[in-house]
């Protein structure tokens, strides 16, 4: 073999392997759900949410959402935008059970599967178990046994990375498949607006306005240290994102370490006004923890300062909170432990939980078998 042909092998040898990742993502899943196994519901405005003047929309199907209807937003706004929805309550059993059909269908094609919810994950099929040649027949095929075997629907995107794929699945909900291919990645992202990025929510998109910040390609086309000094270390991956970058792989059987929700003000606020957004807060993580089968021991309060400090206060009680109410006081609780004054102003807050056992004691089992009768409102899938 000729010396320039051992280089050139070499060369292809080290260069690294293009993964193929698939973001699946269940369309409007448990209002579907509910309309597939209710005749009576199909094509009219399904609103699942929990009953309660502080319940939120756990799904909205997509004729309620023509309405403006939207998950996360309250029950009493859905109501009033659109009077002749049909409430049903949230029935996980069902869900659950759906949601582990589609599980099994991903495992046909490949093993490294990463859940994000019930109702979406990554799948890397860089190597698919059945030999399709490409990840866009492995979604195609996928697609069609949802719709096969679990009278459901499902969109899909496919790409090298976890970030574009998860873009490329909402591009044609729902019962879509889009497919952004390595050498697209950069010109699809140009024009793309900032809030089509995965974690950018309103207050992030508006500051970035104000600097002149409105499509993916502003972002590639400004300074890392620009962006670090607006953004803290966020900024450098902004621009890794704005120029297609996404090395994290696919993990598969990744335990949750902890379950956590926070929000960033419109205007800086001191400690005493937080209140009312950790009651919010409390509300969404206690909902999200029931439908995990371990015990977390520890409650987490999660501050920003309007100076970009952030701080987190926590706490392991002997005996966990058994109700929401007793969950939130114990946040609540946690900002007397913080002591920067009066006058100090905070744009971020969050709560927690964490460390959680895989075993829990008897008494928590025993509570665990009558909690959903205690919870109000459940934190809501994105689909």
């Amino acid at each position: 073999m000729a010396a320039e042909e051992i280089s050139a092998e070499r060369h292809q040898s080290n260069q690294p392997t293009v993964r193929k990742i698939i973001h699946v993502d269940m369309d409007a899943f448990y209002a579907s759900v509910e309309q597939r196994d209710n005749p009576d519901l199909r094509g009219k405005p399904v609103v699942v949410a929990w009953t309660g003047k502080r319940s939120v929309v756990c799904a909205a199907s997509y004729e309620a959402r023509k309405f403006g209807l939207r998950s996360a937003m309250p029950a009493v706004t859905a109501e009033r935008m659109c009077p002749h929805a049909i409430f049903v309550l949230p029935d996980f059993t069902r869900y659950k059970a759906a949601s582990q059909g589609a599980r099994e269908i991903f495992h046909r094609h490949t093993d490294l599967i990463e859940p994000l919810s019930l109702d979406e994950a990554y799948l890397d099929v860089t190597e698919s178990k059945l030999g399709l040649p490409t990840a866009t027949r492995v979604a195609k095929m996928i697609r069609e046994q949802i719709r096969e075997e679990l009278n459901l629907t499902a969109s899909a995107g496919v790409a090298p990375n976890k970030f574009l794929a998860k873009i490329a699945s909402d591009w044609k909900k729902p019962n879509g498949l889009f497919v952004i291919q390595p050498h697209e990645a950069q010109g699809f992202l140009l024009s793309l607006p900032v809030g089509r990025i995965p974690g950018v929510g309103q207050v992030t998109e508006t500051r970035m306005k104000t600097i002149g910040i409105a499509t993916v390609g502003d972002i590639g086309a400004m300074d890392i240290s620009t962006l670090e000094h607006h953004f803290g270390r966020y900024g450098r991956r902004l621009h890794e994102l704005s120029c297609g970058i996404d090395h994290n792989p696919v993990v598969s059987n990744r335990a949750s370490k902890s379950i956590s929700a926070e929000d960033t003000f419109e205007i800086d606020i001191p400690l005493a006004e937080t209140e009312p957004l950790v009651r919010k807060l409390a509300e969404k993580v206690w909902a999200a923890s029931r439908q995990d089968a371990r015990m977390a021991r520890t409650v987490v309060l999660k501050l920003k300062t309007k100076e970009f400090n952030t701080l987190t206060r926590s706490l392991t009680p002997l005996v966990m909170p058994t109700s929401l109410a007793e969950f939130t006081e114990v946040a609540l609780s946690l900002r007397e432990r913080v002591e920067l004054g009066s006058g100090q102003l905070f744009r971020l807050v969050g709560v927690g939980l964490s460390n959680f056992q895989e075993d829990p004691d008897p008494t928590w089992l025993l509570f665990e078998s009558n909690a959903s009768a205690e919870v109000e409102a459940v934190l809501a899938s994105n689909d």
